[in-house]
């Protein structure tokens, strides 16, 4: 065959072979958009790990084929500070007490938010399962004194890091003036714990948690940085209780779960109790000499907050998909969750400052 028309068919092969393997370069995967969200513990379940691939997470990722949703879950106070103190960037924060994102994140030196959305309610329970010693006689009448006994073990989370935790010290404080027994907090906390600055001034109950929390009595109580941590402790017999919210005890029932619903004026949900509830509260990080991080939470009825901090990159996401759950799909996951709504959701005094996407769909 003559020289030159090899070359030329050797030419165009190649020539046919690159237009090939650019037209797969181009049209290969591309890469996806990452969402990064934030959220308390008890939200891990319905933002990602719900069954039946019903959370967020799956619903938000199958609208949008190139977004991989990218969810932390912990102590709520915890995922704060690692946008304030640590400079993580998140897209949406989820926390399981709304007055934390004012206090920590809007009402500071240096903001990080500027508005929150409620877009939830939960109460505290106490939770425990068959393993559990005395679960036979434990009722809402009586849980103190079942946790009093010697050898009954409770756990609950580390108030520092969690607002499950700093509401079960609220809880065990309010239910010393419901079952008229002072002794509560004594016997199951400062008994147990270095939590012994509690005071009470014109009838309001403050408690001072030590920055280094730490338990005297490990065969008496456990404490972990978030309140989900604890929930494999309950179910192996390594503790016998465990002060919960409703949702995450509810969802854990097909795991053995029972729960101890507490009255009203005790379990933080009832909105006609908020004067009585107020008269107790928390101090974190009481003993720190970081003026910045000692917060005291007064206790009011368990609200769940939302908000796109200012270090969001995906912004349009973020949005879209905090437009989710406060509507109807993410409405529908919480109820399933065994959460309460806030239906509408509400934005109060931040209202002018959400995004106008999101604007119509708050109170």
């Amino acid at each position: 065959m003559n020289r030159r028309i090899v070359l030329a068919i050797t030419m165009i092969t190649v020539l046919v072979i690159a237009s090939i393997a650019t037209v797969i370069l181009l049209s290969g995967p591309k890469e996806k958009t990452i969402l990064k969200i934030f959220t308390a513990g008890s939200l891990s379940e319905p933002f990602d790990a719900m069954e039946n691939d019903e959370d967020l997470e799956t619903i938000f990722e199958a609208a949008h084929p190139n977004v991989d949703v990218q969810i932390t879950s912990g102590g709520s106070a915890d995922m704060i500070r690692r946008i304030t103190d640590l400079d993580q960037s998140c897209d949406v924060l989820a926390v399981a007490d709304y007055s934390l994102i004012p206090s920590m994140m809007i009402n500071t030196t240096t903001k990080t938010a500027d508005w929150v959305i409620e877009f939830a309610k939960n109460s505290m329970v106490i939770a425990y399962t068959d393993l559990s010693r005395n679960h036979a006689e434990i009722n809402a009448s009586n849980w103190m004194d079942v946790l009093r006994k010697p050898d009954v073990k409770f756990g609950f989370s580390n108030p520092n890091d969690d607002p499950a935790g700093y509401r079960a010290q609220m809880v065990m404080i309010l239910a010393q003036k419901y079952y008229s027994d002072t002794a509560i907090y004594k016997d199951l906390v400062m008994n147990n714990t270095n939590i012994q600055n509690v005071t009470t001034v014109n009838g309001t109950t403050t408690v001072k948690i030590p920055t280094s929390l730490t338990v005297t009595n490990t065969n008496k109580l456990m404490i972990r940085s978030a309140e989900v941590d604890l929930t494999s402790a309950l179910e192996s017999g390594s503790i016998d209780y465990l002060f919960i919210y409703e949702s995450v005890a509810f969802r854990h029932q097909s795991s053995g779960q029972r729960f101890i619903e507490l009255p009203m004026e005790v379990n933080l949900n009832e909105t006609a109790f908020t004067v009585n509830y107020s008269k107790v509260k928390v101090t974190q990080f009481a003993d720190n000499a970081n003026a910045s991080k000692i917060k005291t939470v007064k206790a009011s009825p368990i609200v769940y907050g939302i908000t796109i901090p200012k270090t969001a990159v995906s912004i349009d996401l973020a949005e879209e998909f905090v437009k989710m759950v406060i509507t109807g799909e993410g409405r529908h996951v919480m109820l399933i969750a065994g959460q309460e709504n806030i239906d509408p959701a509400y934005a109060g005094y931040w209202k002018p400052q959400v995004p106008a996407g999101l604007r119509d769909f708050v109170n």
